[in-house]
């Protein structure tokens, strides 16, 4: 009965082609509303959500390294972390990367417990300090501009949701040759490009909704551009870092569906670079003015 085998082969071949898309509807689902809200809400909000996010990023970062959140050393990393967003949400900037940078040199020297292989070192949690507090502060720094915060950090997520979107759908789609397949095997250039593609319509759409007054086009493609292409190294280094450790998530704290490391790997990567354009730009101006 060939005829009536087709529709479950032609079932098979999509999901073979979108093996997680329920996986990534599922994240979205739950992790988009609660970032959209309390981004509408107000700095206030927005700070208290990141120190949610970044404790758990900090217990699943230990985790990963092999250390444990109930003791020194991994425990210094979610105090590190927290401690420079309260430092953040105070304005003093200074300060908390001053702490984050004193943590790091730390955790890098005296990281690693008497008697633990050096492949434990403290040079991993180290860097978890860093990587993790730095894109704390970067987003607590662009919510908390009360002119243009709000739109700011919409833009960035607007970016990366769409630059991630693009890659998947485009990759799977098109296929073609790998990325990078030593780290990780199912990336290709065609998802690369329809994930920059995919940044920059979406990055021209948002800053044309959210402030038009002036948009100068190609300013607005170029930021979208570094953006995106910031989020799509940081999927890389996610998926670098679980093959480092051999591991297939970061944790099951979404049940299911990996953990929050593998959820905003993205936005890890591009919100420094986010928070430093609108340093330089100043207060109340829209990133891509």
């Amino acid at each position: 009965m060939p005829a009536q085998a087709e529709p479950s082969d032609a079932a098979a071949t999509r999901s073979s082609r979108w093996p997680d898309l329920r996986k990534r509807v599922l994240s979205a689902a739950l992790l988009v509303p609660a970032a959209i809200l309390c981004i509408w809400l107000g700095a206030e909000a927005w700070a208290a959500l990141m120190a949610a996010a970044v404790a758990l990023l900090a217990w699943e970062w230990v985790r990963l390294c092999g250390f444990s959140t109930h003791r020194l050393p991994g425990l210094a990393v979610p105090i590190l972390v927290l401690a420079a967003g309260t430092l953040a949400v105070e304005a003093a900037w200074g300060w908390a990367m001053a702490l984050l940078a004193a943590g790091f040199a730390a955790l890098w020297a005296f990281g690693r417990p008497a008697g633990e292989p050096r492949a434990r070192s403290g040079a991993w949690l180290a860097f978890g300090v860093v990587y993790i507090g730095l894109a704390g502060i970067a987003l607590i720094h662009l919510r908390g501009d009360t002119a243009a915060g709000r739109g700011n950090v919409l833009f960035l997520f607007l970016v990366v949701w769409a630059s991630d979107i693009g890659a998947y759908v485009a990759g799977r789609r098109f296929g073609g040759p790998k990325l990078a397949p030593a780290i990780s095997p199912n990336k290709t250039w065609a998802g690369a490009a329809g994930g920059l593609a995919s940044a920059m319509l979406i990055g021209l759409l948002a800053a044309a909704a959210i402030a038009p007054a002036g948009l100068g086009i190609g300013r607005v493609l170029l930021v979208a551009a570094v953006l995106a292409v910031l989020a799509q190294l940081g999927d890389l280094f996610e998926s670098w870092l679980k093959r480092r450790f051999n591991v297939k998530d970061s944790s099951a704290l979404i049940p299911g569906h990996g953990g929050l490391l593998d959820r905003l790997d993205a936005v890890l990567a591009a919100a420094p670079a986010a928070a430093l354009f609108g340093a330089l730009l100043g207060a109340g101006t829209p990133l891509w003015h």
